[in-house]
């Protein structure tokens, strides 16, 4: 019998290699687990920076219940993922089940739409302007910090991707000491952790959201 993973990554697409290494890296390398890649469908995926990934599994032959672990990559444009409903359902899906949800940059907009920060704290690293134009990202629970742990989900801004995986990877068991991959002290302001759009790009970003609300 073929052994399951315990962890998996969803992708889609131009989702971010670069904020996931550290953590994917640390339960591959340092502790030996092997990480299931899911994604929508059969095929490959280009990730912000041009890497091609091809998923093992689909959204259809996976459950989150499958897993100890689900991580959820930020993504330079979070459209297609946000507006991709098989993706959504399989995180709705995860509602209740015993696993933990590990988001970053962008990607707690998703887990914001299928439910599951409902009532929970959470930051994220996508403009305020973004977390206003979608009705279901609740900013009353957002909260200017670089991680979050809130019951069964952990989300980050995409610079702190380094604390992001210390978080995790300590939340599953792993030893990875009190100063994995450390490299700074630095204390943060609320104003550093609060991004806007400039105007002329909340404009551009409206008119890419009206292509995918007009189909609906």
């Amino acid at each position: 019998m073929e052994q399951k993973n315990k962890y998996a990554v969803l992708v889609y697409p131009s989702f971010s290699l670069q904020e996931i290494t550290c953590l994917t890296s640390a339960l591959t390398v340092w502790f030996g687990e092997g990480i299931d890649v899911i994604a929508s469908e059969h095929r490959p995926y280009a990730s912000e920076d041009g890497f091609q990934v091809t998923p093992a599994k689909t959204v259809d032959e996976a459950e989150p219940s499958d897993y100890a672990c689900v991580i959820l990559p930020g993504t330079v444009n979070p459209l297609p993922a946000l507006f991709d409903e098989k993706l959504i359902g399989f995180l709705r899906r995860g509602r209740g089940a015993d696993t933990l949800f590990a988001a970053i940059s962008s990607a707690p907009a998703l887990l914001c739409k299928a439910g599951l920060l409902d009532g929970k704290e959470f930051t994220a690293g996508f403009f305020m302007q973004f977390a206003d134009a979608f009705p279901f990202v609740d900013k009353s629970h957002f909260v200017h910090r670089p991680v979050v742990e809130d019951e069964n989900v952990i989300t980050a801004i995409g610079m702190f991707f380094r604390e992001f995986a210390q978080c995790v990877l300590n939340r599953l068991g792993c030893d990875v000491g009190e100063h994995f991959m450390d490299t700074s002290d630095q204390e943060y302001t609320e104003d550093e952790l609060t991004f806007y759009w400039s105007d002329e790009d909340y404009q551009e970003f409206l008119g890419e959201l009206k292509e995918f609300t007009d189909k609906d």
